[in-house]
């Protein structure tokens, strides 16, 4: 099923009044550090601290009356699971999370907090998309991705339509948008509100270093998964490969795919708490991390960015303060 700008409006109806308009922001002195202006779009102020709500409700208010009566499973390492939590609780559904076992306190914590029943799983030794559909078998439950569906994909691209207008009223075009590619929702989505609202806009993905395989997957024209390697600060954007609805999205509208190392992730970190007053996570900087670390130039240029989340660990975030990192 292919996804449409006309699938994102319909997204942003179903989210009025549900969803936070993020705002969008902007530093005079990260203006004045890369020589351009960089517009913010803050998603750790999304309800569940981050974009994947947006997804997550649109989905979830698209079941029929019978597939509501089971509830829903997901499996996440924690944004996505908040959202989907979040979104049944709103709609008075049952959820069950399928969590990895070494997802972020704070995440797990939150996830119960709206109302979900978290199940855990070993990321080296489980199959976490067969214990989903194995939990939702028994229980008469629809199961949302995290990223490869159509209602979650137009339901992060109204991310994008909120850039778009909200750009439009400060005045500014914008040259380029940078965000965060995991599974690739998101910037299918915010690249299908972009293609249609400002389609001279470059587009670039951000994937951690060494779990680059949106990148391979462009270069190759094909989906491919990235060499096995040392785990990501990132732990949200550690998706083996982009997704079989994603892929051809963003290799129809990126310009590029960068890469942040982890050291980059964390000095994006501490500069958006000292200089942004904002807390976001390791995956949610990686669009500020390529900017801050001259992956491209913006002199004399406009860039949006995606901060895409703000759920850390309070532990971990006190060591990419103290530059354990």
């Amino acid at each position: 099923m292919s996804v449409t700008f006309a699938d994102v409006q319909s997204a942003a109806e179903r989210l009025a009044g549900r969803a936070v308009v993020t705002p969008l922001i902007e530093s005079p002195a990260l203006n004045e550090r890369l020589g351009g202006r960089v517009l913010i779009k803050p998603e750790t102020l999304q309800r569940v601290g981050a974009f994947k709500f947006r997804g997550a409700f649109n989905r979830l208010s698209r079941l029929s009356p019978d597939e509501r009566k089971g509830g829903v499973v997901a499996f996440s390492s924690g944004n996505h699971a908040q959202g989907v939590a979040l979104a049944a609780r709103l709609l008075g559904l049952p959820s069950l999370i399928v969590m990895p076992a070494d997802a972020p306190t704070v995440k797990v914590e939150a996830t119960r907090g709206y109302g979900a029943e978290v199940r855990f799983y070993d990321r080296a030794t489980d199959d976490r998309e067969a214990l989903a559909a194995a939990a939702a078998a028994e229980r008469g439950a629809v199961v949302v991705p995290a990223f490869d569906d159509p209602f979650i994909i137009a339901g992060q691209g109204t991310a994008g339509v909120e850039i778009a207008a909200q750009a439009r009223a400060l005045g500014p075009s914008i040259d380029l948008l940078l965000g965060p590619v995991g599974g690739g929702g998101l910037m299918s989505g915010v690249s299908l509100a972009m293609r249609a609202l400002s389609p001279a806009t470059g587009l670039y993905g951000v994937e951690p270093d060494g779990f680059d395989d949106t990148r391979r997957s462009l270069e190759a024209g094909e989906r491919r998964g990235a060499p096995p390697g040392p785990r990501s600060l990132c732990d949200a954007l550690e998706s083996p490969m982009p997704g079989k609805l994603t892929f051809p999205i963003l290799r129809a509208h990126l310009a590029g795919v960068l890469t942040a190392t982890d050291a980059e992730v964390a000095e994006a970190m501490r500069y958006a708490f000292a200089t942004l007053k904002l807390v976001v996570e390791p995956g949610g900087a990686v669009a500020l991390a390529a900017l801050l670390a001259g992956k491209l130039d913006l002199a004399g240029r406009t860039a949006a960015i995606i901060l895409s989340g703000g759920n850390v660990d309070a532990e971990l975030f006190s060591r990419v303060l103290a530059g354990e990192y």
